[in-house]
């Protein structure tokens, strides 16, 4: 579970991806738009696994690349720069916006992200959440 706090704080489900270099966001309703003759992009963050529809979030558009998804397609996709939280750590990293509903996870992390930040065990699942759990279950037994 991260965090995207430029959107609201509300916990998102998010799978690490190694081999993407780019981070994805599931974005829904993208409407591209200038603000002081900067390119800037309107959308739908969307939470995905019954979480429904988010926010409708804008963000300035850094880049435009093009863009392999898995299945091998590509497409050319805008690209915003804002802050991820996982875990303790917040990290300033770019997302392409992405249409990810077929997808179970709404966030992909790429590798550019976590670069030199958390090692991947491709054995493990949820850990960070885990860890969240087990700390605020230890915090309120501290309360007791």
């Amino acid at each position: 579970m991260v965090r995207l706090p430029a959107f609201g704080d509300a916990p998102i489900m998010a799978k690490v991806d190694t081999g993407a270099f780019t981070s994805a966001l599931h974005a829904t309703g993208i409407e591209h738009f200038n603000r002081d003759q900067t390119p800037w992009a309107r959308f739908v963050l969307d939470l995905g696994e019954g979480g429904g529809h988010g926010p409708t979030c804008e963000a300035p558009v850094v880049d435009r690349r093009a863009i392999t998804s898995s299945n091998g397609v590509t497409e050319e996709r805008c690209i915003i720069a804002t802050q991820i939280v996982i875990g303790d750590q917040t990290i300033d990293t770019q997302f392409s916006l992405a249409d990810r509903s077929d997808m179970k996870f709404p966030i992909l992390i790429g590798r550019t992200a976590i670069k030199g930040r958390f090692l991947v065990d491709s054995d493990q699942s949820f850990l960070q959440s885990r860890r969240e759990s087990m700390a605020a279950s230890a915090d309120k037994d501290t309360r007791r």
